[in-house]
Order: C-alpha cells, then structure tokens, then sequence
C-alpha cells in the first residue's frame, strides 16, 4: 500500500482537560510517484559496414514496407521528437515550481486498502488521542487537486447586505458590525434560492476591511487579494495565545499557499516587544495582518469573524483551512486538502467533539464550565428548541454529531459553503459566542434545503494533524510553577456591558441578561481542605481549551 500513514505520536491529552504531551511524528510507508520503467536498447548483432551494404539494406526495407510506410514512419518518428522536446520543458517549468509531479497517474489509489483503527487502549491515557491517517504525498495531492469548482447546490449567486447610513437597533439582536438582522431576514435567508443576499458580517463600509470594525490596512488588504488557491488562517486576540510555527511544509506549499495569522494591537505590541517580527511582517511562515477598530469588546467573538468569514477577506480564494491560535499545523495543507476534501468529494469538513455528540449535553457542558453566561446560553437553547431543536440519536444517521469541535476546518469556498458559514455568523452574532451550540442548526435547516452537508470526521484524525498547545496565560503558570517563581497574575476578564431586554427578542451575546451573581470564594474550603475556584466571566474559554 502506498501512501503516507502518520499518528499516535503527534500529541496526546492524559485526560479530557489534562495536559498535552508532544511527541516525533511517526511516519510509515512514504507514497512515491508511479514512475514508466526504462527502455531497454538492443544492441545490433551485426556491424554495417560499407556504403554498398547500407545501400542494399536500404532497398530490401523499401521493398517490404513500401514507399508509403517509409514515409510514415519518417513522420513518426518527427513527431516523437517535438513530443519529447515538449516534455522536456514542460518537466522544467514544473520543476522550476519546487515539485515533481508524478509522469503516470496511480490507477488505484494509494490509500485504497487503509483501513482505520482508532488509538489503542491505554489505561494511563484515558484522554483523547490521535489516531493514523493515510495521506498521499505532496506530488500526488497536487496532481489530484479538482480541475475545476465543485458544484453549489441550488445557490448560485451569493451577494452580501451592505448599509451605509446603519443605525443601531438593539431589539433585533445581533451587532452593528453584523447590520442587526430581524428574525425575519434570518428566516429568509435559510430560504435558499439561485440568487441571494444575505447578512454576513462587514455590513458598513467600503469593503471588508475598510470602515467596517474589524479594519485592516490598505497594503495589507491588497496583499490578501493576491491569494488565490489555498490559504492557511489563524488568529490571535487579546494576546492570548503563543503563535505556533506550522511543521512539515513542502516547498511547494511554502511558495504556493498561504499562511496569514490575524492579530490585535496587543497582541502585535507584545510580539514586537519578543523581537520576533521583522521587517516583511512575518514570523516564520505567517504573515502578521493587524487589525483595528475590533467589533466586539470579547476577544473570543472577533475571533469568529476570520474563523468564518474567511472568504469575505479573501475573495479570490479557492480552499481555506482554519486552525486556532493555539494549535500547531504538522501536515502539509494540501495533504490535508486531499484527505478531507478531494478524496470525499465533499466542500465543507469539520471535527466533531471527541465526546458529546447531543447540543443540549454540550449546553449543559459549557454552563458548568463556566463558558459563558447561563441565561445566554439557555435563552439559545430554548430559542432552538421552539425551532425544533431534538437530542442526537442514532435515527440522524447518517449524521454521526451535532457538536463540531471547531478549532479546525476545512473547505472549499463555493456560494453554498460560504452561505453556510455567513448564517452560522450570524448566530454567533446574535446569540453566544459558542459556535458549538449553533453549528447543527444552521446545518439542519441547509440541509432541509439543498443536498449539502457538513462533513464531519473523527476528532482523532483532527489530531493527527494538529498539535494543541497550552494558552499563553496556563503556559506561564505551568513554567512558574516548575520554576518555584510565583505565577503573574490572571489577565483581566472583559465582561460585555448588559443591556436592557425588550420582552420577546433575542437576547445579543453581546448584552446578556445580568445572570445571579455568585459570591467569589478564596482559599480552601476549611471542611474539604479543597480550593475553590472563581466563577468564568460571561467571555469565558472554548470547550476544547486546556
């Protein structure tokens, strides 16, 4: 079997919140190019000699192929020689690329007879771990890129809403930044037909970017327009995370995709105070975008903008792969393409949650962590309910889960894909910032639709290749704490400023109902000898956070 399987040994949780353990990445069989055999050359059994000699083989030839065939094999062998001339620069404009590409396509598949396994038992590591995962090699990958889009289910044209002279209006829910649709524009905007428009972030403003929130500068704006096949975005806000270098790029991705990392003013100040940027405005493979005038006071929420708005600020992209800030990018993006996209045949790929498959679990989940405001949460859960929101159960099958882990994903930008990250905005905009929560409804109500759907694979595979570090502000209180030097002191949590709620309308994430307030403990408990944990503000952490 041909391929590249890699696996168990890029990272590991000892328990689903315990700590990450980085290891060499294991590699198996290598795929390689199906290459033609050499051509054998015969050698003559006897030696022509004389001019006499060649004269007499010459007319015996003529006599038993005619003048004709003569003639055509002269033809033939004209052409053969423009053929390989041909070749030849071809094969020199490819090399020139920084990749070989295999000279006879694979009848079967590398990665045909691979069968899956998921990780070991393993009593001392109970947590979620990766699994192998076959890839083809870079070259392969390459040469089995689709040619042309994939098909949009129904949707053809996909416009975005745009107001000039917008006015804030808080009892349709939402933010300025996402132009405060009522719940009849969201409605209708699940109504899918050849031509739409729809809200989608960036509603004020000349373009995404420019006098939007969320701005970026002119030069960096164009720099993003000039990508146009695949790129590879993360974020960081609020400094919260340590950027991750990506690992194990080939030279043609290195030249051929790109790799932009989306920061705030804070974040850049403290990256330029570590001297690790230089004068291109990059770090490594990233190429550092900052952004002004954020939307939102919640770091976590402007991180929803690039997570799912990727096509807004790239256009004339065809593939994007998202990763969080936290995570390390280990297999080359077009491996990763191949895998999960082209190998499927699918346009739209996500993880699901290593654990819980059902969004009330998930709800109930976050609200004991701690992930947001209660109320919050259950006013969206109700509000689904109401919609038709029902437990997971086997009778959804195909549909293996209704709760993404959505650090990572995976797609191909067509009008269908984007309308489906557009409206999965639009939540996160006007109710928590827990995509989690809202990701199967805006699924479901798609699906009803159209023949499209979201696919989801194993959270083991997700880990073969991403590595999860820890944020920056657990990072130093581990390292404090392995250094006997008292740890800094927590960052302080931003809570958004509540607002007045108008009886029968959503409630924003942005201004959620004061919850009841729990008074902060110190210390141990004098009966248990435990310590007691301080309550999560309302802009808490993800539910995959460490």
């Amino acid at each position: 079997m041909e391929g590249t399987m890699t696996g168990g040994s890029l990272g590991l949780r000892s328990g689903s919140y315990g700590s990450l353990q980085q290891q060499q990445l294991h590699n198996g069989v290598a795929a390689s190019p199906i290459l033609s055999p050499p051509l054998s050359v015969r050698k003559p059994k006897m030696l022509i000699s004389g001019s006499r000699e060649k004269e007499r083989i010459l007319q015996r030839i003529c006599k038993i192929v005619g003048r004709r065939k003569v003639g055509m094999l002269l033809l033939l062998i004209a052409c053969a020689a423009v053929f390989c001339s041909l070749f030849s620069i071809v094969r020199d404009e490819v090399a020139s690329t920084g990749v070989h590409l295999p000279i006879a396509a694979f009848t079967e598949h590398p990665c045909a007879n691979f069968s899956f396994s998921p990780p070991p038992a393993d009593r001392k590591r109970t947590g979620p771990r990766p699994c192998l995962v076959c890839y083809v090699s870079v070259e392969q990958a390459v040469a089995l890129m689709p040619s042309l889009p994939s098909a949009s289910h129904v949707l053809k044209n996909l416009h975005f809403a745009t107001e000039d002279t917008l006015v804030a209006n808080e009892s349709n829910g939402g933010s300025m930044f996402g132009g405060h649709p009522s719940l009849q524009q969201r409605d209708r905007s699940f109504d899918i037909k050849e031509s739409m428009t729809v809200h989608c972030g960036f509603v004020k403003g000349k373009k995404p970017g420019q006098g939007t929130g969320f701005d970026i500068d002119d030069a960096d704006l164009a720099e993003m327009a000039l990508c146009q096949g695949v790129v590879v975005a993360s974020a960081i806000f609020g400094n919260y995370d340590i950027i991750q270098q990506p690992k194990n790029i080939s030279e043609y991705a290195k030249k051929n995709a790109c790799f932009y990392m989306f920061v705030d003013e804070e974040t850049e100040l403290s990256i330029k105070n570590s001297s690790l940027l230089d004068g291109t405005n990059r770090i490594g493979l990233w190429r550092l975008v900052v952004v002004h005038n954020l939307p939102y006071a919640d770091a976590r929420r402007n991180g929803k903008v690039p997570k799912l708005l990727l096509h807004r600020l790239f256009p004339n992209v065809r593939y994007s792969i998202w990763v969080d800030g936290k995570l390390e990018l280990v297999v080359d993006p077009y491996q990763i393409l191949e895998r999960f996209l082209w190998r499927k045949k699918v346009t739209f790929a996500i993880s699901r949650h290593y654990r819980r498959f059902d969004v009330f679990e998930e709800a109930e989940a976050n609200k004991a962590a701690g992930k947001y405001d209660n109320a919050s949460i259950d006013y969206q859960i109700e509000f689904y309910k109401k919609e038709g929101l029902t437990h997971y159960s086997p009778a959804k099958l195909p549909i293996t889960s209704d709760v993404p882990e959505g650090c990572v994903i995976i797609r191909e930008h067509i009008p269908i894909t984007n309308l489906f990250t557009c409206l999965w905005f639009n939540e996160v905009d006007r109710f928590t910032s827990r995509d989690q929560i809202s990701f199967s409804t805006v699924r479901d109500k798609i699906m009803s639709r159209v023949n499209w759907t979201a696919d989801m694979f194993m959270d083991c595979e997700r880990r073969n290749f991403v590595v999860q570090a820890y944020h920056r502000d657990l990072l130093e209180q581990r390292l404090a704490s392995l250094s006997n030097k008292p740890p800094p002191p927590p960052p302080l949590a931003i809570r958004e400023s509540p607002r007045k709620l108008i009886p029968g309308t959503p409630v924003n994430g942005q201004g959620t109902p004061p919850s009841k307030k729990v008074p902060v403990r110190r210390g141990k408990d004098r009966k248990s000898g435990s310590r007691r944990h301080r309550p999560k503000s309302s802009t808490g952490r993800d539910s995959n956070s460490l």
